[in-house]
């Protein structure tokens, strides 16, 4: 599959390239996409709730009624979980929600993902640019041009370019990062995928590398 090659304008330079069959037209697999995204969410999660448990409430131990006769449930303490203010009966407890994925199942939720935005048409091809300072009505005038405006964006930049992220980082709809930090995540949450020429290929030799 040929994209166009645009300028920071919106207009055709003239070139194209060629997206890699082998990452933007694999016929995708949404099981594996499934359990990459919910790893990333999963990993997300601080894993801090935490609530008193009866061991762990302050007060007596004395038995406050009979066994039985009392016309009520049966209780011990004042820290039973039948009383108000007694402990919780299974509890949150501090835990970590992370699991594991293998290598080659998340490599092939990425080419998942990516192909899935290749059949939609929406991956845009840049020419590389940066700037020569941070300037966010730069920025915002280029998606102007690229007719993206309105849509959520996820830019793909080579490493160095801090100005072109410091341009953005404040626009809503907008994420830019660099090569190590595009997953299935972000690119199923993106309207419109946007790479430049380096970024491409840089894409291009991770993840054929990693299926190696």
């Amino acid at each position: 599959m040929e994209v166009n090659v645009l300028n920071i304008k919106g207009e055709d330079t003239g070139r194209k390239v060629t997206l890699n069959e082998s990452i933007f037209g694999i016929e995708p697999n949404d099981h594996v996409i499934y359990l990459d995204v919910k790893q990333f969410l999963a990993n997300q999660r601080q894993g801090t709730s935490k609530s008193k448990e009866r061991s762990e409430i302050s007060g007596s131990t004395r038995k406050l009624g009979r066994q039985k006769g009392g016309g009520g449930a049966r209780r011990g303490d004042i820290k039973s979980p039948v009383l108000v203010g007694g402990g919780r009966v299974f509890g949150p407890k501090p835990r970590d929600y992370g699991f594991k994925l293998n290598k080659k199942v998340k490599v092939l939720a990425r080419k998942s993902a990516l192909s899935y935005k290749a059949k939609d048409n929406s991956i845009l091809v840049l020419e590389d640019f940066n700037y020569e300072a941070p300037k966010t009505k730069e920025f915002v005038e280029m998606t102007k041009n690229l007719k993206v405006v309105d849509k959520k964006l996820l830019l793909v930049l080579p490493e160095g370019y801090n100005n072109v992220y410091l341009s953005a980082r404040n626009l809503k709809k907008i994420q830019i990062v660099n090569i190590s930090g595009v997953n299935t995540y972000r690119v199923m949450n993106a309207g419109t995928l946007i790479f430049t020429e380096k970024s491409l290929s840089a894409v291009d030799d991770i993840l054929n590398k990693k299926e190696a």
